[in-house]
């Protein structure tokens, strides 16, 4: 059997087993590309190369035996591989995390597009925290794209902090960023000039309705509350204190833009536009955050 011919049946495969995808690709041929080149041990480049070679028995029985455990065990398929890319860079990922799909790491790519992150930064801009780090991905991403920046990493559970260092590690950053400990911002140091946050913002009723291959995720990183904001409430409430004068908040918050909205009416807010589109990320300066705490008080 070829190469294309494999993929293209473990496509099937997956097609008719219901598997949901999001974990890195967005449809079964791409995903079954991805599990046949990993169990082949090749590059996720080599399938255009490679397409018409012959494949022995063997090699056959391996991918047909991976995407076998993908369908009975409903887990990621980055879980099984131990990788995923963010922006093409290659991470390290297992259960410990969930697996990195961040649209800031977009804006931090495209620092020079209109509408990013580069507008709304300083030449100032030298400390950069990134909030409920998980993997470390948005972390290692930041200092990438901003060469000139010390990055605070932090997470409020050591298994994905142990992640985390494996990537800062693989990338050589070790001497850029620090990893730390926090329930949110209760112990990071600051002040910092940019904050990046991808945290828990799932809504209740969307938690029960996930389907198995994100239920594999860590919850405590998904989970939200009842309406998903549990969590960003007390990171608008304390972001202030954290950031510089000219510092600004990014925040992932998924589809949760109408229980956001809902919560926060008078947040003065910018939304960045991602490939999602333009309600997945905001964008809030410390001016706006003092001006949320005070209307909120009153």
């Amino acid at each position: 059997m070829k190469l294309i011919d494999l993929i293209t049946a473990q496509s099937a495969r997956l097609k008719q087993a219901g598997v949901s995808f999001g974990h890195g690709t967005t449809n079964a041929f791409d995903e079954a590309a991805w599990l046949v080149l990993f169990s082949l041990g090749l590059p996720l480049d080599a399938l255009e190369e490679r397409a018409q070679r012959e494949l022995p028995a063997d090699d056959q029985a391996k991918a047909e035996a991976l995407v076998t455990k993908r369908i009975e065990t409903r887990q990621p398929a980055a879980y099984l591989t131990k990788e995923a890319w963010l922006q093409n860079v290659p991470f390290y990922v297992d259960e410990r995390t969930i697996v990195p799909r961040s649209f800031i790491a977009e804006l931090l790519a495209d620092a020079e597009g209109d509408g990013t992150l580069d507008a709304w930064l300083t030449d100032h801009t030298t400390h950069v925290l990134d909030l409920c780090t998980g993997n470390g991905s948005l972390a290692v991403i930041a200092a990438m794209a901003f060469p000139e920046v010390q990055v605070d990493a932090a997470d409020l559970s050591q298994d994905a902090l142990d992640v985390a260092r494996i990537n800062v590690d693989k990338h050589k950053l070790g001497t850029r960023i620090r990893l730390m400990q926090s329930d949110l911002l209760n112990a990071v140091r600051g002040p910092y000039d940019l904050i990046l946050c991808n945290p828990p913002y799932v809504n209740r009723a969307s938690m029960a309705a996930l389907p198995a291959e994100y239920r594999a995720e860590p919850a405590l990183a998904l989970a939200g509350g009842d309406d998903g904001m549990d969590l960003v409430r007390r990171i608008l409430r304390d972001a202030p204190a954290h950031l510089n004068a000219d510092g600004v908040l990014v925040l992932e918050i998924g589809n949760e833009r109408w229980n956001f909205e809902r919560a926060f009416p008078r947040a003065e807010v910018a939304w960045l536009p991602t490939s999602a589109g333009d309600d997945e990320v905001l964008l809030m300066t410390r001016e706006a955050l003092v001006k949320l705490a005070r209307t909120t008080e009153t």
